[in-house]
């Protein structure tokens, strides 16, 4: 009777395990952020808080969501490797990026419009990142000025920049992140000729609420500027937010024009790591836009150590399906100096504002902390290839 009650309730985890009702229950169960005990236990409070058209903004990838998800699948595609009796007493999580020192090698990836998702928006993810000591990076489209993002943050952001198709714009744009003190433009490099966002576009019509408000002008990739600070003052007619004429000459004018160090954000690949190299970029983050760049079915994780070889002494950041501390050690261990999350602080941030955001934070930083003491690695800096193998 015992080993026949003991297999069906197995099954029954199993089914409980596979059944599209599991983020319905989570979503019941979490009603506060700190009762999460995963980041995923985010995912369906924040689609439930959150109305359809800004869920789908926020959980869509391009064409059949192919590279969205084996960004997060790709990390099974390696495996640690424990190591027993090292005195791990002595945890210690830092690490350093542009001779600046960081308390986690977690890093905030630039999100713009983030008001769609929490009336604090970037303000309250950077009273998050304040609180928990965390790089947080601004983008281009963010609902708040930069200025009013650096006075909560407590110091300046790093500032993500999309070009516009007409460079005195463009370079308005990295003026003022470089005036409000702004130590790293991250350049991202992957969106030239935009992109077909159909589930985005399939979820949208769900959505009857009139935007009005918040929302304004045509088609893909269509101007804008309302809600959006950081065009203040500049002549927005006849922009586009995409430039298909954009060539590695665009680095050479940035690297010319700012004394901020320049980040390529978008590079997947040896030979444009190289390029990268050869025309002066400071940085590099192994990104395909969280699976909303080109639709290559490549996660981040396996574009990661080409890139590595291709940067040499230039530092690689990676993002693009985090959701474990494991993840974090491995792409640690792949060569990666730090490791940026995106969509999981946004579901903390709206299912629960800025408690939400620290609580996500707090989640990846205790599982990767447990993680290096699993693995015999009790800094980052002893987190080498050596403790993980191709699954």
């Amino acid at each position: 009777m015992t080993l026949v009650t003991s297999l069906a309730r197995r099954r029954f985890l199993q089914f409980l395990a596979a059944s599209p009702l599991l983020p319905h229950l989570r979503a019941q169960q979490l009603t506060k952020a700190e009762d999460g005990l995963s980041v995923m236990d985010f995912e369906a409070a924040a689609k439930s808080a959150l109305p359809p058209a800004h869920w789908g903004y926020m959980a869509s990838g391009v064409d059949d969501d192919l590279t969205l998800k084996a960004n997060h699948e790709a990390f099974q595609h390696y495996h640690l490797r424990a190591r027993r009796l090292v005195d791990v007493s002595k945890p210690d999580l830092r690490t350093e990026v542009f001779g600046q020192a960081w308390e986690s090698p977690i890093f905030i990836c630039p999100c713009g419009s983030q008001r769609a998702f929490h009336a604090d928006g970037e303000l309250a993810t950077a009273r998050a990142a304040k609180a928990k000591q965390t790089q947080m990076i601004l983008s281009t489209q963010t609902s708040f000025p930069i200025e009013d993002v650096n006075k909560t943050y407590g110091k300046p952001v790093w500032y993500q920049l999309y070009t516009t198709s007409r460079w005195d714009a463009t370079e308005k744009l990295v003026k003022r992140a470089e005036d409000s003190g702004s130590p790293v433009l991250v350049f991202t490099v992957d969106q030239q000729v935009g992109r077909n966002t159909e589930t985005q576009a399939r979820i949208r019509p769900q959505d009857k609420r009139n935007c009005g408000a918040c929302h304004e002008g045509g088609g893909p990739n269509t101007f804008s500027q309302k809600g959006k600070p950081m065009y203040a003052g500049i002549d927005t007619s006849g922009i586009a937010l995409v430039d298909p004429a954009l060539t590695w000459t665009s680095v050479d004018r940035l690297k010319k024009f700012t004394r901020m160090k320049v980040v390529l954000k978008g590079i997947v690949t040896r030979e444009d790591a190289i390029l990268a190299r050869q025309h002066g970029a400071d940085g590099i983050i192994v990104s395909n836009h969280g699976g909303r760049a080109e639709e290559s079915g490549l996660g981040t994780i396996d574009c990661l150590a080409e890139v590595v070889d291709g940067a040499g002494p230039v530092p690689v950041m990676l993002d693009g399906g985090v959701r474990r501390g494991t993840d974090v050690y491995k792409a640690l261990a792949l060569g990666a100096r730090a490791v940026g999350i995106g969509r999981p602080y946004l579901w903390g941030l709206s299912a629960f504002g800025q408690p939400g955001v620290e609580k996500v934070l707090d989640i990846l930083r205790a599982e990767l902390q447990l993680t290096m003491g699993q693995c015999g690695t009790p800094g980052i800096k002893q987190i080498t290839k050596a403790f993980v193998q191709k699954a």
